[in-house]
């Protein structure tokens, strides 16, 4: 297997799982597409054609020196003393779930996910767009200073090829409660923390002190309708959508992390916020993604770091 063969079933089974549904991210790829069609040739130089074929820009190949791959070292956070530990013990590939490089300078693209996902669950979508193009502009704003191609600058000198793989592996998380929830009778937001925590990751995570915490609501309230609305889409979106979210009917809304902001806006509209885990839901979703990896090619060899819960299903 290969580095770009590795990236190509990442993004493809992203699109597979992604909520919106298969057919609303190829008609965002469609767009892009018309959009890059409408620029000038001096225009076209400067666009990221990746977009073409990538609607998740924060999920990326950062480095490929083309050789085969057969152990990978994978981790919610990857730096340079992970990498030199990758060196160390002959890694072919490192991946990382949160983004580096242009990945983490495309944070903000992948949030119009948010956009559509909220459409999803019965908010107008001009609200949900309206609500949320401050919040993805304040975000671009935020990692425009970062230095945030100094780790892949140690890849290439290393030689080690790495990639960060990030809105693919929320989508699978999300796919994966989404199902879950849809199979299961859920009442009341007890039974929904329940859930949770027969999960594995999950399961760990509460015995690592980072189990899944009820932010906003009661265990004895009823759940309602449950969203999904927090767990992929780049990062947190608006405090302002908790509201137009219960308009919606929705009861229950689970995320990753939320803010104290947030919570206290999901606590006004009278919406439960339960917050699954921050590593603990990275470490599904990277899970899944390893899962599906390891049914394509048997002899990979998988070393877990930085955070990453592995569990084998």
């Amino acid at each position: 297997m290969l580095v770009k063969d590795v990236w190509h079933l990442a993004i493809e089974k992203a699109k597979s799982d992604d909520l919106r549904g298969k057919q609303a991210v190829e008609k965002v790829l469609k767009r892009q597409q018309k959009i890059y069609d409408d620029l000038s040739e001096k225009e076209q130089e400067n666009f990221n054609v990746e977009l073409l074929d990538n609607p998740y820009p924060d999920s990326v190949i950062l480095y490929d020196n083309g050789n085969e791959v057969n152990k990978i070292m994978v981790g919610i956070d990857i730096d340079i003393s992970e990498l030199l530990l990758a060196k160390e013990l002959n890694v072919d590939l490192v991946i990382s779930h949160h983004p580096q490089a242009q990945g983490l300078l495309n944070l903000n693209s992948v949030m119009e996910l948010q956009v559509g996902l909220l459409a999803k669950y019965g908010v107008p979508i001009n609200i949900a767009q309206n609500l949320l193009k401050p919040r993805i502009s304040e975000v671009g704003r935020s990692i425009n200073s970062k230095n945030a191609y100094r780790v892949v600058d140690a890849a290439k000198l290393l030689d080690i090829n790495f990639m960060c793989l990030h809105t693919v592996c929320d989508n699978l998380v999300a796919r994966y409660l989404y199902d879950e929830i849809e199979k299961s009778d859920l009442e009341y937001v007890s039974d929904v923390l329940d859930l949770l925590n027969n999960i594995p990751e999950y399961k760990q995570a509460k015995k690592m002190s980072f189990g899944p915490v009820l932010f906003a609501g009661n265990k004895n309230n009823y759940a309602g309708k449950i969203a999904l609305t927090e767990i992929t889409g780049g990062t947190e979106g608006v405090p302002a959508i908790y509201k137009h979210l219960a308009q919606a009917g929705i009861g229950t809304v689970i995320g990753m992390h939320m803010s104290d902001k947030h919570r206290k806006a999901a606590k006004d509209a009278h919406v439960n916020a339960l917050i699954a885990g921050h590593m603990s839901s990275d470490s599904l979703g990277v899970n899944l993604l390893l899962d599906e990896l390891l049914n394509k090619d048997k002899n990979l060899e998988i070393l877990p770091v930085s955070g990453l819960i592995r569990v084998k299903r």
